[in-house]
């Protein structure tokens, strides 16, 4: 484990050493327990975590069939930094083809029902299957990131899921994470060069202009309130300021 003392913001490093610390009190509480990686700068900052510090918890991802090249390639970054594979569940391909083939392929753009229907089929069911048997998740949102985050819980019973839920990044801020990342060398997704600060699905994922909010590139034709896949269905919606964009320069 890196117990970081002076080569981090010292702010930044207590929070990283505080999270460390966490993960291993969840570990040992749960053994079951798995963090949900969307291979975001977030969730690369926890992977380095419970690798760097040794730990047996399972990290898995959901492909969800139209992801970026470039969210794709960071398995691989993943598995050549750490020597370790993540699990990867998929949608059911039936599910996919039959949604299709009765709304069409782009069947989102119409409205939110559909958009939220095909999250259900290409990442809800898929992270049902993930969670099935386990008694805790670990997830990598914070409370900056969007309206329906903004009272988010370090540690949560996830109603939904019918398991504990554990949000160890909750109080950090998005300059904690790139800090920690550039002190650490932590892989990440390069869309982040490019202004995408949250990447979800290719179509439903554009950059983001400076000043707006870091979720703002998410379904973007939807109001800020319904901009949740279901995956965090338990989410309250409050208001919350703009965040200022990243600088592209990691």
């Amino acid at each position: 484990m890196t117990i970081i003392e002076t080569a981090l913001d010292p702010v930044v490093a207590a929070r990283w050493n505080a999270l460390q610390s966490r993960l291993a009190e969840i570990a040992q509480r749960h053994p079951d327990a798995a963090l949900a990686s969307s291979l975001a700068a977030e969730d690369m900052v926890l992977t380095h975590a419970i690798y760097d510090g040794g730990l047996d918890l399972e990290i898995f991802t959901l492909d969800t069939g139209r992801l970026h090249a470039e969210t794709l390639g960071m398995q691989d970054a993943v598995r050549q930094r750490y020597g370790r594979a993540l699990t990867v569940y998929r949608p059911e391909a039936a599910a996919v083809q039959a949604h299709v083939q009765q709304h069409g392929a782009y069947a989102f753009y119409d409205s939110v029902e559909l958009r939220k229907a095909c999250c259900q089929i290409r990442k809800v069911e898929p992270l049902k299957r993930a969670l099935a048997g386990r008694s805790a998740w670990i997830t990598g949102q914070r409370r900056a990131q969007a309206a329906t985050r903004g009272e988010l819980p370090e540690a949560e019973q996830d109603a939904v899921f019918g398991l504990y839920k554990y949000n160890p990044l909750a109080a950090w801020s998005e300059e904690d994470v790139w800090h920690l990342i550039r002190a650490l060398d932590i892989p990440y997704n390069p869309l982040h060069d490019q202004g995408y600060p949250s990447i979800g699905c290719e179509p439903c994922t554009r950059a983001i202009r400076p000043g707006e909010d870091v979720r703002a590139g998410r379904w973007w034709w939807e109001s800020s309130d319904s901009k949740e896949c279901g995956l965090h269905a338990g989410n309250r919606v409050i208001s919350v300021a703009a965040v200022p964009a990243k600088p592209t320069s990691v």
